[in-house]
């Protein structure tokens, strides 16, 4: 008989020390295996495994967790104004072409699964409330994709408008994307689009008729560019849209006195080649309009209802015609439509009831002509990046900026002037599904 040195006083024999023994390894070895493989697994945010531990049914590409912790700081302010470093800590990514996009989708589900595309509803609540798209791009495939990868749910529904004149290659690899998804689609019928004129408003409406026409009963319906990023995850914007209660949000405004020649003059559109269009105004003054006038934007969060009154309704349609010869009819036409009593989630015409770009939450948009110091008055801080149009390209230095406010979307990025901070914008969305 033994005496056990681990129990005193208790005695084994021989060969129940070794059983005990033996029980004391396996029991090492199953912690070991526990904590370097099914934990190592649960931590490793890009693994399968962890699909399945989180509920998340997709695998998300290791590219965007390599650049979690970076993009983390800068929304925080730690990097501000530190590019180098940034660069230094952040791997340099391959630019895809076109073709890359007609090879990769051949296979559409491993190009899906590849590119980190949700493949079910991550929640209840998001799969009860379907949200529709209106996409209007023209250029850049690869930015394409990373809006809609960010903005992608299955539940959801995407009308994709394609500007007529852009490049034959850009709309091969943007039907090769969109041939991958049952709830993707090229609108019906396309527009040759221009600054200015009323060829946006129409791309919109376009593919606002194809939306109510799909089977998917979705209940608000966002548009957007190809500049836009998203600044909040699926869950976010339903929750923020469930909090409208039915209500439109719409920057409206009163019309600010040097823009009103937009509207009171007729305005004519040249073509060139037969392609680009320029506008251009006379000396004739229009009629007064059919509905008193609101200043706006192009991007709206709207109803399903306030879609199909804008399709349907005849005074709706007299407005729409009358505003076909105005400049950037864009801007006044869903302001001022969203002051109608009779529209569906409007709300009053009176002043009370103005709201503006920043009130709103459609998108969020940096105009360089009132940034400056906000201690003092301004309205936006200053640019940190380049500007056109007076609109800020948002980069690195803008996101901490971008992340406090409560819009939905974001313009306008350009991966030419600032691809980090689209990384770190895709990063930081994945990091909170």
């Amino acid at each position: 008989m033994y005496t056990n040195a681990f129990l005193p006083g208790w005695k084994f024999s021989k060969r129940i020390k070794c059983v005990l023994l033996s029980l004391l390894v396996f029991f090492i070895a199953l912690v070991f295996v526990y904590f370097t493989c099914y934990k190592t697994s649960e931590l490793d945010p890009t693994s399968q495994s962890t699909a399945r531990i989180l509920g998340e049914p997709a695998r998300v590409p290791r590219e965007y967790w390599e650049d979690l912790p970076v993009c983390s700081a800068i929304i925080r302010g730690e990097l501000m104004g530190k590019k180098d470093e940034i660069a230094r800590l952040l791997r340099p990514r391959e630019r895809l072409s076109e073709e890359f996009y007609r090879g990769a989708t051949t296979d559409c589900d491993a190009y899906k699964d590849k590119r980190g595309f949700i493949a079910a509803p991550l929640s209840a609540e998001e799969r009860d409330f379907p949200i529709a798209y209106s996409m209007v791009i023209h250029g850049d495939v690869k930015l394409f994709e990373r809006l809609l990868r960010t903005i992608y749910q299955p539940q959801n529904v995407y009308c994709v408008h394609l500007d007529q004149k852009s490049p034959e290659a850009f709309q091969e690899a943007v039907r090769a994307i969109v041939s991958c998804f049952t709830n993707v689609f090229v609108a019906s019928k396309l527009e040759s689009v221009s600054w200015g004129t009323w060829s946006i408003a129409q791309a919109h409406l376009n593919c606002m008729d194809d939306l109510l026409k799909s089977p998917v009963e979705w209940k608000y319906l966002l548009n957007t560019c190809g500049s836009d990023l998203p600044i909040k995850t699926n869950a976010e914007m339903v929750r923020a849209l469930k909090l409208l209660n039915g209500q439109n949000s719409i920057y409206s405004d009163a019309f600010p006195d040097h823009n009103l020649h937009r509207w009171q003059y007729h305005h004519e559109v040249i073509t060139n080649n037969n392609v680009y269009s320029t506008i251009a105004r006379t000396d004739i003054r229009k009629t007064p309009p059919p509905i008193p006038m609101f200043y706006g934007s192009t991007y709206i969060v709207v109803t399903r209802e306030f879609v199909k009154h804008v399709l349907e309704d005849e005074e709706v349609q007299n407005f729409i015609e009358w505003s076909k010869d105005t400049i950037m009819p864009e801007e006044h036409l869903w302001a001022s439509l969203n002051r109608v009593s009779s529209m569906p989630g409007s709300v009053p015409a009176h002043s009370k009831y103005h709201r503006t770009d920043m009130t709103s939450i459609g998108r969020l948009v940096l105009w360089s002509g009132e940034a400056g110091d906000v201690t003092k008055g301004a309205a936006y801080p200053p640019c940190t990046s380049v500007i056109r149009r007076e609109v800020c390209v948002l980069g690195v230095g803008d996101l901490p900026w971008v992340f406090r406010q409560h819009h939905l979307m974001a313009n306008k990025f350009d991966p030419q002037v600032d691809d980090i901070a689209i990384r770190c914008i895709e990063a930081i969305l994945i990091s909170k599904r």
